[in-house]
Formats: structure tokens, sequence, C-alpha cells
């Protein structure tokens, strides 16, 4: 599997507002199914970060395109394989 980041910078404030609650519904399905990786909001209000695990870009476009923010045009979508590199020192920290 490979991981996938999507960029989703704000697009419309309003429909952000309105379709909060079913992309955080979207992202809480897709965590159980294992297709996301890592989510989170940008502090300054812009946007956000979905990290997405697929076996190709192709299927990571599907499900990203499907999260309720990009299908109702409340975001735009950037998405982006990521060769994810694991800081091994983390695991010796006290």
């Amino acid at each position: 599997m490979k991981y996938f980041a999507a960029f989703l910078k704000m697009k419309d404030v309003e429909k952000n507002q309105s379709y909060r609650q079913q992309h955080i519904d979207f992202l809480t399905r897709q965590e159980k199914g294992g297709t996301v990786f890592a989510r989170g909001r940008f502090t300054e209000g812009e946007g956000g970060l979905v990290i997405y695990i697929a076996a190709s870009f192709d299927e990571a476009l599907k499900i990203a395109k499907s999260d309720p923010y990009v299908s109702l045009g409340a975001r735009t979508l950037e998405l982006f394989e990521w060769d994810m590199k694991v800081n091994e020192n983390l695991n010796d920290a006290p």
C-alpha cells in the first residue's frame, strides 16, 4: 500500500461550515476502513490535510473526491503520492 497526501484548501467558507459534519463522518468511516492514516486542519483556517492509504493514485483520488468537502465544493483537492519516512530515533526517546 502507498500513502497519498490530500491538501484540501478552503474554497467556500459557508459550504465548509454546512458540510463539516458530513466531512467528519466521511473521514471517520475511512479511518475505520483503514484508508486514512492521519488527518487534521491547518490552524490558520485555510484548509487541512488528509493522508490516505491506497494501492494506487487512482484509488486514492477516487476516495479523496468522494469527501463531501470536495464533492460539494467546499474545498479544492490537490493529491500527491507521499514517500513517507519515519524518524527511527523517536523510538529511543524517553
